[in-house]
């Protein structure tokens, strides 16, 4: 057993690699147009529809963009979280207001986050969320995520599953990152759904 999650993980960091290659390459306008893509598609999810409160993530860089979709949920009332990254890997979450409510924040010289700049409101904040949108790198027909490889959100699904939550958990992705399979370790848990600019895909459990 020891030996299928070492090979897992080396295949998924081949697979991170070859994503994070060609997000590089994408233009600005490239970033932006899928991101308004993303945004329409997004609000038209029937669980965000209804959803009084979501957690979700700021993009950056060449990521698929979150911020007008971000700013579409808060003009409809919707109570956004957004995490706070703490010193362990696990994930605070404070309230979205706005770019105004954001604060800069450089991790090790490498990697700059927008974090809220309010109040923290605990780890456990996740579990009143009605639809949680996860990052990632790729998805495949069976709704596995690939994530940076960090654990973070892997924490945040164990909690989810630990406390009885049952939040729809939706990933935003470029449509070239649905995969037919992505490698998968036993922790590894899928999501309901994932958005593409090009349109809606689920998955059954």
């Amino acid at each position: 057993m020891t030996q299928v999650r070492r090979v897992d993980e080396r295949d998924k960091r081949t697979l991170r690699r070859e994503i994070l290659a060609v997000r590089a390459g994408l233009t600005a306008d490239d970033v932006r147009v899928a991101a308004e893509a993303l945004a329409g598609r997004a609000a038209r999810l029937p669980e965000l529809a209804r959803a009084r409160t979501v957690a979700a993530y700021v993009s950056m860089g060449a990521e698929p963009g979150t911020r007008a979709l971000l700013d579409a949920l808060c003009a409809r009332g919707v109570r956004v979280l957004l995490p706070v990254l703490l010193p362990d890997g696990d994930l605070d979450w404070g309230a979205y207001a706005g770019e105004e409510s954001l604060t800069r924040v450089r991790l090790g010289g490498r990697m700059e986050l927008a974090e809220p700049a309010g109040e923290r409101l605990g780890t456990a904040a996740v579990t009143e969320a009605d639809v949680v949108l996860l990052p990632g790198l790729a998805v495949d027909g069976r709704g596995m995520r690939l994530g940076r490889g960090g654990g973070s959100y892997d924490r945040v699904l164990s909690r989810l599953e630990r406390a009885g939550a049952r939040p729809a958990r939706v990933v935003l992705l470029y449509g070239t990152e649905v995969l037919d399979r992505v490698p998968e370790e036993p922790h590894d848990r899928p999501v309901d759904a994932v958005v593409t600019p090009e349109g809606v895909r689920r998955f059954r459990h």
